[in-house]
């Protein structure tokens, strides 16, 4: 199997502390990759080889800024980045207030957007790098009472997409992985009870939701694994695609 190519290139990960995030960090470093984790609060990560745990807070685009200055300055240049940092609120759109609404796009979308222009501007240069967002599923496909998530994951697609067109030229690949459903904190806090799984699977006819083809929920792991392939060399000719991780629950690819 051709190498990964992986292995002793730097990585900056946002919203590593916690869930898919998590498991990207393990997945990176398996690969031998020397990772630098970012999160709000990143005391919970714990040490290891090749591994620096840095907080971070996506909103604040002079924080990226200078987060990407100290990287480079005192690790070496970045190589390749997983944006995860996001966050989910559910409500009616007639009961969301304008707080919450902006707090979920300044996280979800503002953040992107501000580690996504730093990249371009340290890598473009270089000529080489490759950037992967996770967005969700909810981007592609009308949720109830998700409107401020889905919208907020749909204007962040688009923006990956647009920031992958523009770095295509340079060298730089910038992708999106779609998850749907997956076992973390943020979906079981959704469940009302033991049985909430088994609704997500067979889905929810009542909020016009479908169920899930494959059976089962996704885990973080499968969502790590898509991601360190589109880092890869192994995913050299890929770019700007929208990979959907969830089932056949969208019914779409």
């Amino acid at each position: 199997m051709r190498p990964s190519g992986l292995s002793g290139r730097r990585v900056l990960v946002t919203g590593a502390a916690g869930g898919i995030g998590r498991a990207v960090l393990e997945a990176l470093l398996a690969e031998g990759m020397r990772v630098i984790a970012t999160d709000l609060d990143v005391s919970g990560i714990a040490a290891a080889d090749h591994l620096r745990a840095l907080p971070l807070d996506v909103t604040d685009s002079a924080a990226v800024d200078a987060l990407v200055a100290r990287v480079e300055a005192e690790e070496g240049p970045i190589d390749a980045c997983a944006s995860l940092a996001g966050i989910l609120a559910t409500g009616l759109v007639s009961e969301t207030d304008d707080a919450a609404w902006r707090r979920v796009f300044a996280v979800n979308t503002d953040g992107v957007f501000h580690l996504g222009r730093a990249m371009a501007r340290v890598m473009a240069p270089r000529g080489h790098g490759a950037i992967v967002v996770v967005s969700s599923n909810a981007a592609g496909i009308p949720r109830h009472a998700m409107a401020a998530y889905a919208a907020s994951k749909a204007a962040t697609t688009m923006f990956a997409r647009c920031l992958g067109l523009e770095l295509a030229p340079h060298g730089i690949r910038c992708n999106v992985v779609a998850p749907g459903s997956t076992l973390t904190p943020m979906q079981t806090g959704m469940w009302a009870d033991e049985q909430g799984a088994a609704r997500v699977i067979a889905g929810l006819p009542e909020q016009f939701k479908t169920g899930i083809p494959l059976g089962k929920l996704a885990t973080p792991e499968d969502i790590a694994d898509a991601v360190a392939f589109l880092l890869s060399d192994r995913a050299g000719h890929i770019t700007m695609a929208d990979l959907y991780i969830d089932g056949g629950a969208t019914l779409r690819g």
